[in-house]
């Protein structure tokens, strides 16, 4: 009843927003004398302050049209080329001239943790010139109707394999932070299987391999309360009318709340900014805080079976470092890749991921060459700053872009190196 409860308060503010709404556009109609004075853009500026702390915010566009390609404008269009009930798979289709040799194929793996995968839309921005790139696009889970089935973290490790097979041979996957796990476990599965499909590079960016090593806030927070806790007190059914009615789920204003909290003084002091903008007339700085917030307050609900089946394995149990983790009765074993060269990604100053817990993914896949192995952690910098930002693009992109295209399948090995197996821990 909770959810349903929201939804109700949230229609019952309708009308105010309305007005608030009204308000705004009246006192900033240039034909209003009040709306060139201070008085006038301060009530102009506390009912859109109102109106868009009050609303719910709906899913981005990517509105990626245009990249740089061999240093001349090319069109992109925005393509689905793989579609499930909970994932469908964009492809970002550059207008390249025939004949023209490809480039290699990436499929970025956007994080199912509350925000769309528009949240990567500077990620795929910056890998457009040097790459044929492809995302998930996640469903919100409010949206699925029950006759489509659960959807689990046993389910996002099929979708994955299922993309790689779709994309064809010598794919590089891309996982930006919480899909980190369950790319990790899908590529290790395919190499135990000796799928012909498995990629030729994984990029690991801020995610959870084991969180044991420097635990942030979030980290302990799932440590200490367990699956038990999170069950009871953070998934609750979807509210009629949408079409996901009666789905358990972990809703999305829930986790913005979480994600909010975090640095709760920071965004006060952004909203305090932003109306101090708008009363100064200083435009450019407001419609960045807009642009921003419109991303940042967009969220989906994720499925209570992949929220807790994902804190359980990844939080509570550490399953994957342990050697622990299974998919559908098969043990998931690091240890079998070993045709995939492997690159982690870190921020100094993650709040999300600790320092190390990326990392770690080199000292589980003892098997792949060591010349097949690189980290690198970026200087000042967030969680965010590891796939967005001026640092990411400057200093992280370049690398990422060298490793992928110097491994692609003709640099691959022949022969596949001996296994070297260590005690489970």
């Amino acid at each position: 009843m909770f959810y349903q409860l929201y939804e109700l308060n949230h229609a019952a503010v309708q009308p105010a927003r309305v007005y608030a709404d009204a308000v705004r556009m009246f006192y900033t109609n240039p034909l209003n004398p009040f709306a060139h004075t201070s008085w006038g853009r301060s009530v102009a500026a506390t009912a859109e302050l109102f109106e868009r702390t009050t609303r719910r915010y709906s899913k981005p566009q990517f509105g990626l049209t245009k990249t740089v390609v061999d240093w001349k404008n090319v069109d992109v269009t925005e393509k689905t080329v793989w579609s499930r009930p909970f994932c469908n798979l964009l492809r970002f289709e550059r207008a390249v001239p025939a004949g023209r040799r490809p480039d290699p194929k990436l499929l970025i793996v956007a994080p199912m943790s509350g925000h769309y995968a528009t949240l990567l839309r500077g990620t795929v921005e910056a890998m457009l010139p040097h790459a044929d790139v492809h995302i998930t696009d996640w469903v919100d889970a409010r949206m699925a109707p029950l006759s489509e089935g659960s959807f689990d973290l046993d389910d996002y490790i099929d979708y994955i394999v299922d993309m790689l097979h779709a994309l064809g041979p010598d794919t590089h996957v891309m996982a930006v932070c919480q899909p980190s796990v369950p790319v990790l476990a899908a590529v290790a599965l395919m190499e135990t299987r000796g799928d012909p499909f498995v990629p030729s590079t994984m990029t690991l960016m801020g995610g959870p391999i084991d969180t044991r090593r420097n635990p942030t806030a979030v980290n302990l927070l799932a440590e200490e309360k367990g699956t038990g806790w999170f069950r009871d007190n953070v998934t609750m059914q979807a509210p009629w009318p949408v079409p996901g009615f009666g789905r358990e789920v972990y809703p999305g204003f829930l986790q913005l709340s979480g994600f909010m909290s975090m640095n709760l003084d920071r965004h006060i002091i952004a909203h305090k900014d932003f109306f101090m903008h708008l009363v100064k007339n200083d435009g450019d700085s407001a419609e960045k805080h807009r642009d921003f917030y419109d991303e940042y307050m967009a969220v989906m609900d994720l499925t209570a079976e992949f929220y807790l089946q994902t804190v359980d394995t990844v939080f509570v149990r550490h399953a994957l470092p342990k050697g622990e983790m299974m998919h559908r009765g098969v043990a998931i074993d690091p240890a079998d890749i070993r045709n995939v060269a492997l690159f982690t990604v870190e921020g100094e100053n993650d709040d999300i991921s600790g320092l190390g817990q990326t990392q770690a993914a080199h000292d589980l896949c003892i098997n792949i060459p060591a010349d097949r192995h690189a980290h690198y952690m970026q200087p000042a910098v967030g969680h965010y700053g590891v796939f967005n930002g001026s640092r990411f693009r400057s200093e992280i992109v370049p690398r990422i872009v060298d490793f992928i295209t110097s491994y692609g399948r003709q640099t691959r090995v022949a022969v596949r190196p001996k296994l070297v197996r260590t005690a489970k821990k």
